[in-house]
């Protein structure tokens, strides 16, 4: 933990068409070397893990919106590595400061002034029935299977822990973990869930089906859903599209071998944030 003297590591994971994002990159990394430590940018969009100087990263910061906090977290949840999220958005619901706050966030940080949330992510893995390795992607909001023609549903066999469960006919599936219940899956009228449970929420998109509940499963129910004849489906991970499914392709999710570690100063009210996005006011 740094703290006291130790040098320390910060990677900066930068929005790429916003300019502000950039020059409060720069502004910290100038800082951050005056100080004695280290800094780095990684392009946001970067695959594999935050290892970008071959030694072990302490905090990565994500200047953006939520999008650019996800595809941070996605490099750094592997290592351990905790992150920090500078709100450059509209919504910001994963962030923690202002760009005006960054460097009291970073100086709070080197001090050892800070606590550490654990959220649960997803491991998503593509079968294609070929025998090779599947294509593995981690997730801290959702995974979605989802048409890929206009006007026609998509029909995809769930099955919850190896057992067969039911056939869907919908537009899509979408697979959140409770950080994840507050984005598409609550535009899809999924619950919302408090987001330090470990749960999987698995929400049609508007099925043409009787059964048309989400579900909510333990962690250790991994899913699978395959996708059936006669059209394919696209599957998309935290809103990035990773691959098309074609009839008898299927994907696996089950929890993340590692959470998701983000930095905060306070500990978050999550009732208060949900009143402050919404508008909800008392009676």
């Amino acid at each position: 933990m740094p703290g006291g003297t130790e040098v320390a590591v910060v990677a900066f994971v930068v929005h790429p068409e916003r300019p502000a994002a950039s020059a409060a990159a720069d502004e910290a990394a100038v800082w951050l070397t005056a100080q004695g430590h280290s800094a780095v940018m990684v392009p946001d969009g970067a695959v594999g893990e935050l290892d970008p100087l071959g030694a072990p990263i302490d905090l990565a910061v994500s200047l953006g919106g939520d999008g650019t906090m996800l595809r941070t977290v996605a490099l750094a949840s592997g290592g351990g590595v905790p992150v920090l999220g500078v709100n450059l958005g509209r919504l910001g619901y994963l962030t923690e400061v202002e760009p005006s706050g960054l460097r009291q966030a970073l100086t709070r940080f080197l001090a050892g002034d800070y606590l550490v949330e654990q959220r649960m992510t997803l491991e998503v893995a593509i079968d294609r029935g070929d025998g090779a390795p599947p294509a593995v992607f981690p997730a801290l909001n959702e995974a979605v299977v989802e048409k890929t023609v206009p006007g026609h549903t998509v029909r995809v066999a769930a099955s919850i822990a190896g057992r067969p469960f039911v056939t869907y006919a919908a537009d899509g599936l979408l697979v959140s973990t409770p950080t994840g219940s507050t984005a598409y899956n609550l535009s899809a009228r999924g619950p919302i869930l408090s987001p330090r449970l470990r749960a999987m929420v698995v929400t049609p998109i508007s099925p043409h089906m009787l059964f048309d509940r989400p579900l909510v499963l333990e962690p250790e129910q991994w899913l699978r859903l395959e996708v059936l004849a006669p059209r394919p489906a696209v599957l998309v991970v935290d809103g990035q599209n990773v691959g098309q499914l074609e009839p008898g392709e299927a994907m696996s999710c089950r929890e993340g071998p590692a959470p998701a570690r983000l930095v905060t100063f306070a500990e978050r009210d999550f009732h208060a944030i949900l009143r402050a996005r919404f508008g909800l006011a008392d009676r």
